[in-house]
């Protein structure tokens, strides 16, 4: 069962960058963790589990991710509180993930699969590099053409997540465990104009719960307009350094 503690969020997020630009060469040389060359996925499969149904998170009949679909698990909290056997990995932005997609949660579980839209001449892309105490920084840089047919203004939704293969933590599935979020939402006219299309980007340090591997983590993303449509969604990879 997981053992993790729910993330903490800094108010102060560019002390941590400025520990993340002065890391030692040695620190550096580590996996390259990127978007890169991914598929945009089809579509996106979140699988919801109250912090109350141990069972739910040991359940080998869990719904699983077709081919091309990027998949990501939430911890909901549960009635028992602090007593509920998975209440150490419980978020509330688990909460506020199934608000945004106007769902209820029971005591065991349930999933929703949103399709990508993928939009054309639309892309995502995300990095995140080595862990510095209970920090990742990441960056997101997101490209709209600018006559895209799409409802203002627009919302990202990026989650670090824990990989736990089947048999981590008695998970009879993979398990894409989300860990903490970053939701920013950007106006037309917050975005610069390059030529044909708009442009943003950002930096910025994300907070690790402990416990957290940070070998398995990794970064998952979308984007949806104010209508609720997914614009585009991606993760990230990681690859050894070429300097290793």
């Amino acid at each position: 069962m997981p053992t993790f503690a729910c993330p903490v969020r800094t108010p102060r997020p560019w002390l941590r960058l400025i520990c993340l630009c002065l890391l030692p060469a040695a620190a550096l040389a580590q996996p390259v963790c990127n978007s890169d060359g991914q598929s945009v996925p089809s579509a996106v499969l979140e699988r919801f589990i109250s912090a109350d149904c141990a069972t739910c998170w040991q359940d080998p009949s869990a719904p699983t991710a077709a081919p091309g679909e990027l998949v990501l698990d939430w911890i909901v909290p549960g009635r028992l509180g602090d007593e509920a056997p998975l209440s150490a990995a419980a978020s509330r932005d688990a909460l506020e993930r199934l608000q945004d997609l106007g769902l209820s949660l029971t005591d065991t579980a349930t999933h929703q699969r949103t399709k990508v839209r993928a939009l054309d001449g639309t892309t995502l892309r995300l990095t995140h590099g080595p862990a510095v105490g209970n920090y990742v920084g990441v960056t997101m840089t997101l490209r709209l053409p600018a006559a895209a047919p799409l409802r203002w203004p627009v919302q990202m939704w990026l989650v670090l997540t824990e990989v736990l293969p089947a048999g981590t933590e008695h998970a009879a599935v993979p398990r894409n465990l989300a860990r903490n979020t970053f939701q920013p939402i950007w106006n037309k006219g917050e975005m610069l104009l390059q030529s044909k299309y708009l442009e943003t980007r950002d930096l910025r340090a994300m907070a690790m719960p402990e416990g957290t591997q940070p070998a398995r983590v990794r970064l998952a993303g979308w984007v949806q307009d104010a209508s609720g449509q997914v614009l585009v969604a991606t993760q990230t990879v990681c690859t050894e350094s070429p300097d290793q």
